[in-house]
């Protein structure tokens, strides 16, 4: 897959495709072009050929990056981070308090995903290169980061969709580096004038009352813009958080008939797959459109985030 030219965002960010999954418009890499040059995402260490192209595109050089910052720890995120960091000799990797231990050694991290995605893992993640604790910057709730002159981000601790998120604050563009915690935003769409985004429920430490506070926090922060991990940016805040709170509820419910009644993980995510396409069709998105493929992938991870919350609910 040939790398493409960073999309521009406004005159000092732009959006790298990483080209997870081997799709394009899935998973990005941010580029903020401060004093002190930040990233923020790697995404999997496929993607660091692409994200080192991106740069390369940009007029960057790798010894310039001085901060890599992860939203969380899933490897579609921040698996690349230790495989770029070793091309980027005066980085440090930015990390939420709870991730910190798991890039210095990712052993139990991989086998998580190697659990989800089976003969697939290797082709998607390989390879997962642990982090020395020197190259780490722990960053917790209020936590800030100078990274130019009229420049400091903000990380706010931001659970729901993994205990080890945070979403960064950019108080010059007034927007917000939001991970996977606000949901994701299906780029396939734009061209058709569809905005559309669903939560994102992925296993195991998927928990809704946490992801509706992520959601309600950053809603009272009256952002101008949204930076989703997938994929891209939103100038309607507000409309794209109301879709997504009401996707969250209607997951939740379902999840939990379903569950209820004895049956898989498997007729959940058929269920819910159902009423997107329901909802689509009604918005002139055809059962074919290419946004399936990654739909129905989306579908079967979050149902079974939602099944292990009720397993754990029950216990």
């Amino acid at each position: 897959m040939e790398s493409k030219a960073p999309i521009q965002l406004d005159e000092r960010i732009h959006l790298i495709d990483g080209f997870d999954l081997g799709v394009p418009n899935r998973t990005g890499t941010y580029v903020i072009n401060e004093q002190e040059l930040t990233l923020v995402e790697t995404g999997p260490s496929p993607s660091v050929k692409h994200v080192k192209s991106g740069l390369e595109k940009l007029g960057f050089r790798l010894d310039q990056v001085k901060y890599i910052i992860v939203t969380h720890i899933h490897l579609d995120h921040a698996g690349g981070a230790g495989v770029l960091i070793k091309e980027c000799p005066y980085a440090s990797v930015v990390v939420h308090p709870r991730g910190e231990r798991h890039l210095i050694d990712p052993k139990k991290l991989a086998a998580g995903a190697r659990a989800v995605y089976g003969d697939s893992f290797s082709d998607l993640f390989d390879p997962i290169m642990p982090i020395t604790k020197d190259r780490l910057v722990v960053k917790a709730d209020g936590d800030t980061l100078k990274i130019g002159a009229d420049c400091i981000l903000e990380f706010l601790d931001t659970p729901g969709h993994a205990k080890h998120h945070f979403s960064i604050y950019d108080p010059v563009s007034n927007g917000i580096f939001t991970g996977d915690t606000v949901g994701i935003k299906y780029h396939q769409l734009v061209e058709q004038g569809v905005p559309f985004y669903l939560p994102s429920t992925s296993p195991n430490q998927f928990n809704p009352a946490a992801m509706q506070k992520a959601i309600d926090r950053i809603r009272t922060l009256n952002v101008d813009r949204i930076y989703y991990g997938h994929f891209g940016v939103s100038d309607s805040p507000e409309a794209a958080l109301d879709q997504v709170e009401g996707w969250l509820d209607l997951f939740v419910a379902t999840g939990e008939q379903v569950y209820a009644s004895g049956q898989s993980y498997y007729e959940l995510a058929e269920q819910l797959l159902s009423r997107i396409k329901v909802n689509l069709r009604s918005r002139g998105i055809a059962d074919d459109h290419e946004v399936y493929s990654l739909i129905n992938l989306d579908m079967q991870v979050s149902a079974l985030g939602i099944f292990d919350y009720f397993q754990k609910q029950r216990q």
